[in-house]
This record gives structure tokens, C-alpha cells and sequence, in this order.
């Protein structure tokens, strides 16, 4: 799996790999309900789950003063949202596909939803009582590091590949912006390892994500690369592990991976052609033809001149920069 040399695609999970991973509430739109009484109630059931979004949308009712109700009943459900009951409210959140499992027609935010998508956030939605709520908009800054990381792996001829559980809008805004070559959005946790499996027949794949819902994906992958700052079962299901959040680290750890290979190959050729000439002499093919034999003395200096060379050359990689950092 260390051997990025014929990797040909490169897929990399959004949240936490592209982006920051912390996310911040910048819209919020109500349909028939108070706005901060909404804003406390969905904050109440997003209190109970660990995802990011959910933190920034706590922290954004915090911010703004509202009290946070404990939340009763709590449950997640993965790739879809939460609900819980507050304040004698049943209160569901969630993304567009989860309001539609519950019957729930979103065309109403229709317009919001769009205009959210194209500049690149992510739209979740609420129902309070089986109603349709709110629209809330998460945007998650990218990594200032991405840009330069994706250039990179396009460079090197690589395919670049962003999967992800947003919705399709949002993700290729994203894409648009970073220049990635193909988007796989809209994907269930246990759909990542199937949208692996359609992206691997384009060639050898790397995977590179951070979350719980990674793991599978990242196990199912060629080659799976963990963000060092990600959750430890990622961490373990992962070949190769850059223990920095910066995803330049990808480009670098393939390069370096096609460094060690194509310096591999050079030690093997030069012992097996130095060997080939040298030992046929040392057991004195040539002494009937003008008399040469090879002192024992001499073998012995030129055998270790081999290693030496084999060493010496091995050491260059201690000079190894990334591309983007060679002069």
C-alpha cells in the first residue's frame, strides 16, 4: 500500500480533508415560527450529536444568548440527521433527504436552498411538530493549504476526486472553486466504499479522510491516507498516516513513495550489474585468456565499494523536498 507509484485517483472526503472542519452558522430562515425559539430548539437536538455542524449550530444559539434545552429521546440517524423531543416539541434535523423520509415537502426553501448551494454552503432543514421550520446554512471554510494540494496532485497527473454527504450544489461549488475533477456527493456513510469501488475501476485509488464514517472507505481504498488530527478509527484503518492537518502532505507522501520505489529499482540494478561483471573475474573467468586474477584483497574492496554505493545513493532521500517546495 506505500507504493503510491501507480496510484492513478485520488478521492478525498470534504469535511475535516478540504475544509477546516469547523463550520460556522451563516443563514437562518424561518417558515411560521419565532426565530429564536426555532434556533433554541434545533440547538437543543444538535446538542446531543458530536458532528461539527451540529456544533457550530449550538454555538451560534449560544452566541446569540438562547437558552439550550436538554433534549429528550435523542437519536442520529447516520447520513440523514437527529431528532429528539424539547420542550414537549418533536424536533427533527436534517438534511433535504431526511425531510422527505419524514413526508416533508422542502420546495417552500426551494429558492434559499439553491442560492445556499451556489455560494457554496450547506443547507440542513428542521421540522418542529411535523412541520417544516427553518432552512439553516453551514458554511466550512476551506483549508488555506487545499488549493495548492489539489494544484499539486494534478501535477503529478493524478485524478483528483471529492466524495462527500452534502448535497450536489454545494459540493460542486466546492469542486468549481478547488478545481477537482469529479464530485460523488450525496453520499450515505455506507455509500462511501461503493462510490471507492466505481472510482477504483478509473485505476488504483487513495482515499483520504479524517471522520468515523471515513474508516470503511479508507480500508476499502488501494491505499488509505488518515488526517493525523482525525478520529483514532480512522487513524487505525489507514496505510499511511499524515499526522498534520495539511492535505499537501498527500502530493508529498506519493512523490516520496515513487522516490523510494524508483531508488529501489537503481540499488537492485547497479548490485546485479556490478556482481554480474565482477564475480565472473574473481573466479578467474579471464585467467586463461591473459593470465587476471582478482586478489582476494581487491574483491574484498570492491565488495564493500558496492555496498557504499548501494547506501550512498539510499541517503539521497534524506534530501527529498515536494515538489512544490524544490527550487
Amino acid at each position: 500500500a506505500a507504493t503510491g507509484l501507480d496510484v492513478k485517483v485520488v478521492a478525498l472526503d470534504k469535511t475535516g480533508t478540504l475544509t477546516e472542519g469547523r463550520p460556522e452558522l451563516t443563514d437562518f430562515e424561518v417558515n411560521g415560527v419565532s426565530p429564536d425559539e426555532a434556533l433554541s430548539l434545533i440547538a437543543a437536538v444538535e446538542n446531543g450529536s458530536e458532528h461539527p455542524i451540529a456544533a457550530a449550530i449550538v454555538s451560534a444559539a449560544r452566541t446569540k444568548g438562547l437558552a439550550v434545552p436538554v433534549a429528550q429521546g435523542f437519536e442520529a440517524i447516520p447520513g440523514f440527521g437527529a431528532r429528539g423531543q424539547v420542550s414537549g416539541h418533536e424536533v427533527a434535523v436534517g438534511a433535504d433527504r431526511y425531510m422527505v423520509k419524514l413526508g416533508l415537502d422542502v420546495s417552500f426553501f426551494a429558492a434559499t436552498s439553491e442560492r445556499m448551494g451556489n455560494e457554496g454552503k450547506t443547507p440542513l432543514y428542521a421540522a418542529i411538530d411535523g412541520r417544516l421550520a427553518a432552512i439553516i446554512a453551514v458554511a466550512d471554510p476551506v483549508k488555506p493549504t487545499t488549493p495548492a494540494a489539489i494544484a499539486a496532485l494534478h501535477a503529478m497527473g493524478l485524478k483528483v476526486a471529492m466524495i462527500t454527504g452534502d448535497n450536489r450544489r454545494t459540493a460542486e461549488a466546492i469542486a468549481r472553486t478547488l478545481g477537482i475533477d469529479e464530485v460523488v456527493a450525496e453520499v450515505l456513510p455506507d455509500g462511501k466504499v461503493a462510490a471507492i469501488a466505481r472510482l477504483k475501476s478509473q485505476g488504483r485509488l487513495a482515499f483520504v479522510g479524517d471522520g468515523i464514517n471515513d474508516a470503511p472507505a479508507l480500508a476499502a481504498a488501494d491505499v488509505g491516507v488518515a488526517i493525523g488530527t482525525g478520529t483514532d478509527i480512522a487513524i487505525e484503518s489507514a496505510d499511511v498516516v499524515l499526522m498534520s492537518g495539511d492535505l499537501r502532505g498527500v502530493p508529498t507522501a506519493i512523490g516520496l513513495s515513487q522516490a523510494v520505489i524508483r531508488n529501489i529499482k537503481e540499488n537492485l540494478f547497479w548490485a546485479f550489474a556490478y556482481n554480474v561483471l565482477l564475480i565472473p573475474v574473481a573466479a578467474g573467468v579471464l585467467y586463461p585468456v591473459n593470465g587476471t586474477l582478482l586478489s582476494p584483497m581487491i574483491g574484498a574492496r570492491a565488495m564493500a565499494l558496492s555496498s557504499v554505493f548501494v547506501v550512498s545513493n539510499a541517503l539521497r532521500l534524506r534530501g527529498y523536498h515536494p515538489r512544490e517546495e524544490r527550487p
